[in-house]
């Protein structure tokens, strides 16, 4: 299926999503809202267990939206670009399975949005990442003031968003806004790997585990406690239950079925 600036290939059982919309992948409407399109698709496809995200050439991740959008107080533009992103980098952080950004350059407004929907980040050494809005007038509305900050606490929140600063990779690391910083280049294998290693994981088992991890942003850990019980009556004695623990026992690997 063809997707506005995006590319799509599968990859045994990876998903690999590149933002191709030169020179600076930017988001448009079309794009966003293939986006969302995209990732219903991937949703729908039970041989796929995760999603690699990462943007094309070796400059931009993606530069978020292109000002000139804004450029002339259009409402009903602003209204649709707002809606549209968060339509989807909603479905984005919302994907069934593991979903993991490759940030191999720079990663600005939406564009750092996009990768704060995913799981996991990977970025690359040289990447750089900031929130820039407030210093257009505008502000984050892709999930941006409460994914970083959730990631990455209150005050370096407030400090990208309200002071407008941007960090390179080895800041990023150290706050924990990526998991792991790799060498120029290196980023997609890193982020492949680390999908491999989901992708021996049992696919119904980390769809669980993912809605219970996310659930503790809107709700109190206590009220999770009793649904991660059940959650764990509810995979018992699945055919993935049963095999992971067969596998186990006769050392070999699992083969999950489809989820």
């Amino acid at each position: 299926m063809n997707y506005t600036n995006l590319t799509l290939e599968i990859i045994e059982h990876t998903a690999l999503v590149s933002i191709a919309n030169p020179p600076a992948n930017t988001w448009t409407s079309a794009g966003l809202a293939d986006l969302r399109r995209l990732v219903n698709d991937l949703n729908a496809n039970p041989a796929v267990y995760s999603l690699v995200l990462t943007g094309q050439g070796e400059k931009f991740f993606s530069a978020g939206a292109d000002l000139k959008l804004f450029a002339y107080g259009d409402i009903a533009v602003a209204h649709d670009m707002a809606q549209r992103f968060g339509e989807a980098f909603e479905a984005l952080s919302a994907f069934r399975g593991v979903s993991i950004a490759a940030i191999n350059g720079y990663a600005m407004g939406g564009g750092l949005e996009c990768a704060l929907a995913c799981d996991l980040r990977i970025a690359e050494t040289q990447a750089q990442m900031a929130l820039p809005e407030a210093s257009v007038g505008l502000l984050p509305c892709a999930g941006g003031t409460q994914n970083l900050a959730w990631l990455v606490g209150e005050g370096w929140a407030k400090r990208l968003i309200l002071c407008g600063e941007r960090i390179d990779a080895a800041t990023a690391l150290r706050i924990g806004l990526v998991e792991e910083v790799v060498a120029s280049g290196a980023a997609l294998d890193r982020a492949l790997a680390l999908a491999r290693q989901a992708g021996k994981q049992s696919p119904s088992s980390v769809r669980a585990c993912k809605q219970l991890i996310q659930g503790a942003r809107q709700q109190p850990p206590a009220s999770l406690l009793p649904r991660e019980r059940e959650a764990f009556v509810g995979l018992f004695g699945g055919a993935n239950q049963s095999e992971g623990v067969q596998a186990f026992l006769e050392k070999r690997a699992p083969v999950w079925s489809q989820a």
